[in-house]
């Protein structure tokens, strides 16, 4: 939610007011990461939970490729380009990581149901 409140504050900015194209489409992939992480708990189920993480990790290498647009058309400037590359980067990672973690639960839980 931090990041989503960041890029909406990036994307405010009066560069990104004539390429509204980008600009929504920066805040709709940002805001389509805690979107899929949070529609799982009006589910009961680990897979489907897995299946929301994998999109909301693919909306996180969206949102870098527009952060790498906007950089590359001097929307934003490089020390923000770079910090929010490693932030969506690091997200990336953690969201993996938990992915990866909920399969090894899943593969623990059928192994003991045997």
């Amino acid at each position: 939610m931090l990041l989503n409140k960041k890029m909406y504050k990036i994307t405010d900015e009066k560069v990104f007011f004539k390429d509204f194209g980008l600009r929504d489409q920066i805040r709709r992939a940002s805001v389509s990461i805690s979107s899929n992480i949070v529609e799982w708990f009006e589910r009961d189920n680990n897979n489907e939970f897995i299946r929301f993480l994998k999109i909301a990790k693919g909306s996180c290498w969206e949102v870098r490729s527009q952060i790498y647009v906007a950089f590359s058309v001097w929307y934003i400037q490089e020390e923000i380009f770079k910090d929010l590359k490693n932030e969506f980067l690091e997200l990336s990672k953690q969201i993996w990581w938990f992915i990866k973690y909920l399969e090894w639960q899943r593969k623990i839980w059928n192994f003991l149901a045997r």
